[in-house]
């Protein structure tokens, strides 16, 4: 009970959050409802990137916006982001930003993201943190992918008609 008042505390205070005691990283200590948008307006891939990185730098924690995109067209230059099942993680690592940061939204449509599965995409988490951030921006990676695997998750996060429900279902996913 006393880590709940601990967790509710730090939250309403602005605090990030780690859950030390199961080791985990929490999406929702990354993501807040400003730094959601639904519906994304864009029908391209590089209008989404540039979407999302004006998403993310909507908060004035990122110093510089172009770098910040750079980072995230060079890392998807290697491969496709698109994972599969309507998702894509583009993310990348810049100087601009302090600390790992992460954007998310979903499209009102499908959009062509050259995915791993040429199916197109609606699901959209940008993952942005310095170098020095490697270790938790794998995490975030791979519990974004570990989350959005399951496909009631996936749809539910479609489904979500405000940055404030998607945030929730979020929050619930990683609770389950």
């Amino acid at each position: 009970m006393a880590l709940v008042r601990i967790v509710s505390l730090t939250r309403r205070c602005g605090v990030r959050y780690h859950d030390h005691r199961r080791g985990l990283l929490l999406l929702t200590d990354l993501l807040t409802p400003d730094r959601i948008k639904i519906p994304l307006e864009a029908r391209t891939k590089e209008d989404l990137l540039r979407e999302l990185v004006e998403v993310i730098s909507s908060t004035d924690q990122v110093e510089d916006a172009d770098d910040v995109l750079r980072a995230v067209r060079e890392r998807e230059a290697v491969l496709s982001t698109g994972i599969g099942n309507g998702v894509a993680i583009p993310h990348g690592k810049s100087s601009a930003v302090p600390e790992l940061l992460m954007a998310a939204g979903r499209t009102a449509e499908p959009v062509d993201f050259d995915a791993l599965d040429g199916q197109p995409v609606r699901l959209f988490f940008l993952l942005v943190g310095p170098e020095t951030a490697a270790g938790p921006h794998i995490k975030a990676l791979s519990r974004i992918s570990r989350l959005v695997r399951k496909d009631s998750v996936r749809e539910q996060l479609i489904a979500a008609k405000s940055p404030e429900e998607f945030y929730e279902l979020l929050r619930e996913a990683e609770g389950a």
